[in-house]
């Protein structure tokens, strides 16, 4: 792994999935330059709620008021992916959308779960993959996108790469 360091802002009125589709790209077009004859992917998650985007919370404060917002609700997880062929300067960028349902929660269960520190740095204020799976009612889609890299997209845009996984 080796991070972009790319900005991960959003533009004004950037439909959330193409908001994700340009950061998986310009993620991995920053790292393509430091590669020769390798294959580079960029993915970038957006947590949305219509087309209001959530990105990661910078401290507690702001976790909470996310998580409040996504209590008892629906939501949508987009993940961009983008490959980069250093060797040829072939590239593909795509996306894969998810739905998630959020259980009501308690005040107190969100901030036990906000004291945990898991939410930082995780777009939309929860991880999926740990104890945020707790706040969440079910998932329609590719869940492995909630956790921020959908594997069998990954492998259809690999396969036109010339790389197969299984």
């Amino acid at each position: 792994m080796d991070p972009s360091e790319a900005d991960e802002c959003f533009r004004e009125g950037e439909p959330p999935r193409d908001a994700a589709r340009r950061l998986a790209l310009e993620k991995a077009a920053a790292v393509a330059k430091r590669y020769a004859g390798a294959l580079v992917l960029g993915a970038d998650t957006v947590v949305t709620t219509g087309q209001t985007i959530l990105g990661k919370p910078a401290g507690p404060a702001e976790a909470v008021a996310m998580l409040d917002s996504l209590a008892g609700r629906e939501h949508r997880v987009i993940t961009g992916l983008a490959l980069w062929d250093t060797g040829t300067g072939r590239w593909r960028v795509d996306a894969e959308e998810s739905r998630v349902w959020m259980r009501p929660f308690s005040p107190a269960e969100r901030d036990r779960y906000v004291a945990t520190g898991e939410p930082l740095g995780k777009a939309g204020g929860y991880a999926i993959q740990g104890k945020g799976a707790l706040l969440v009612e079910r998932v329609e889609g590719c869940f492995f996108n909630v956790v921020g890299l959908p594997l069998a997209r990954l492998a259809a845009m690999l396969k036109e790469f010339g790389v197969t996984l299984l």
